[in-house]
């Protein structure tokens, strides 16, 4: 029987990832598991760095032995992007930014650390009730967000800095 092109082309990736140094994360050896249950991210001080440090806990596990300390700074910014004929806002942009630095427990030596950006959006409409709930669950996603691309960063550098067990 022959191989598609879809095929074949799957197949080829499959054979040719090994060559070339991939490892998955969670393999055995893979950087991933140094980092399971080992970072302890600076305590929260407010609901954004709440949700943002629930969801790396949620990833990574809570650090039972920290061996990595994870520091990071949050800053919000809703944006209007919607705006009726009455000159009110009906729409936002929340752009949301987290510097994160990750830092060697013992010795306090940086490891690692980036920028994670991104947004989410919101409707205005309807009470005041109704627009802070959608504003919070639209902070709520935007840290759910940040979280996943500093955990997803983290997974594919830790073969680089993590300590080996």
């Amino acid at each position: 029987m022959w191989l598609s092109k879809r095929q074949f082309v799957g197949l080829s990736l499959l054979i040719a990832l090994p060559g070339c140094g991939f490892t998955p994360a969670y393999a055995p050896g893979g950087g991933g598991r140094a980092l399971q249950n080992t970072i302890l991210a600076a305590a929260p001080r407010d609901k954004p760095a709440f949700d943002l440090v629930e969801r790396i806990e949620e990833r990574l596990g809570p650090s039972d032995s920290p061996r990595y300390a994870l520091n990071y700074q949050i800053s919000l910014n809703p944006i209007g992007v919607a705006i009726s004929t009455s000159n009110a806002i009906t729409r936002y942009n929340l752009t949301g930014s987290v510097k994160w630095e990750l830092a060697d427990s013992a010795t306090g030596a940086r490891l690692t650390g980036g920028t994670a950006e991104n947004f989410t959006s919101y409707s205005a409409t309807g009470s005041t009730v109704a627009g802070l709930a959608a504003e919070e669950d639209a902070s709520l996603r935007l840290m759910r967000i940040l979280a996943d691309q500093i955990v997803t960063q983290l997974l594919a550098t830790s073969g680089q800095w993590a300590n080996a067990e």
